[in-house]
């Protein structure tokens, strides 16, 4: 029997008993995860390998060191993740990666690898889509959580009003047409000397200064729930920029704290607005920038006032983890939705993929 035939058997098993357990790799950028997760909703194990301190030696990513990084944790990363869940490879009954977005040779480094597990193994091989990863880690985070309902994706590269119809089935609402909110927030937080990564060092710094200290511009866009941070960024950087050739000195703590509220007031605004707007009474976070501090107290309040349920997951389920992966492709493997030993990386892959997993049309 050819390991496609073997694969789609045993898929086709899972879908019959509506049960699996789902081994998930997740490599996009510069965190290398594995996790077990059962039945989508259950977090049995997860692991985290961060390079963060590698990195902030050279003041951010870079991704042929994340590369190499990725395919020297991998390993070691299954011997942990299977003795945290108390299981052997044949307790596992599927394998899941992210096949983009996202930085194109660490992609290919978790690809390859599950790829090589998933023919080793024999197991079904579910490719997920790293932004519904993100999604659906609220799934894990609150197991009641049911589509439909509305999600903001905030990343670094990504700031998203996505609605929810189904597992699987988006409706991109808003999005943002230049920089996304963790990008700014990084490129704000090296104006004020706050080393790599910046963004959550900043949400740090900004809890002991004052957010009316400095008035930072608006942002406008042509949608209703569309996002631009470029603008903001470039003024907020212009006005130190100024303030310090006249010898100014700059408050970093109120600072970092206006910015901040510029940021998250936009991301408040335009999502409540969304919610209202879709007559959808469930509001969900998803993305690093979720785990903001500033940010999560504005949704609960912001959303209780609206009268909506919100959902957020813990910040370990925030940043980037396997957890969320594993989550995803349960749905995703219970839709039938498995891929060939062909595929490949997408590093430029959008949420709405259209079942395309990198070689034609995603059949073996």
């Amino acid at each position: 029997m050819t390991y496609e035939s073997l694969a789609r058997e045993k898929a086709g098993l899972l879908m019959e008993k509506r049960h699996a357990r789902v081994l998930a790799v997740e490599s996009s950028c510069d965190e290398t995860a594995m996790a077990v997760v059962e039945d989508g909703r259950r977090l049995v194990s997860s692991v985290i390998a961060s390079q963060i301190d590698m990195h902030a030696l050279y003041g951010g990513v870079v991704p042929e060191i994340a590369s190499r990084m990725h395919v020297q944790a991998l390993d070691p990363l299954l011997d942990q993740t299977l003795q945290q869940a108390s299981m052997t490879m044949a307790d596992i009954d599927a394998v899941a990666v992210t096949y983009g977005p996202g930085l194109v040779g660490a992609l290919l480094t978790g690809v390859a690898w599950a790829k090589a597990f998933a023919y080793a193994s024999g197991l079904p091989l579910v490719p997920v889509n790293h932004i519904e990863g993100h999604v659906s880690a609220n799934y894990i985070a609150h197991p009641d959580l049911e589509p439909p309902f509305v999600c903001l994706v905030a990343s670094g590269g990504h700031s998203h009003i996505v609605r929810v119809d189904d597992y699987g089935e988006y409706t991109i609402l808003g999005g943002t047409t230049d920089d996304a909110a963790g990008e700014a927030f990084d490129k704000v937080a090296r104006v004020l000397d706050i080393p790599y990564p910046g963004g959550p060092l900043l949400d740090k710094l900004a809890e002991e200064g004052d957010d009316h200290a400095y008035a930072f511009p608006k942002i406008h866009t042509p949608g209703p729930y569309d996002f631009s941070f470029s603008g903001l960024k470039t003024a907020v950087i212009n006005q130190a920029h100024h303030l310090r050739q006249a010898g100014e000195a700059i408050n970093a703590a109120d600072w970092a704290a206006s910015f901040r509220r510029a940021v998250v007031d936009a991301l408040t605004e335009k999502t409540i607005r969304a919610c209202r707007d879709s007559g959808l009474t469930r509001l969900a976070l998803a993305g690093g920038v979720a785990s903001n501090r500033l940010l999560r107290r504005e949704i609960q309040r912001l959303g209780k006032r609206a009268g909506l349920e919100t959902f957020m997951p813990p910040a370990i389920l925030c940043t980037d983890n396997a957890a969320m992966i594993g989550s995803a492709a349960f749905y995703r493997l219970m839709k039938g939705e498995i891929a060939p030993l062909s595929l490949n990386a997408i590093p430029s892959l959008g949420l709405i993929a259209n079942g395309e997993w990198g070689m034609g049309n995603g059949e073996f």
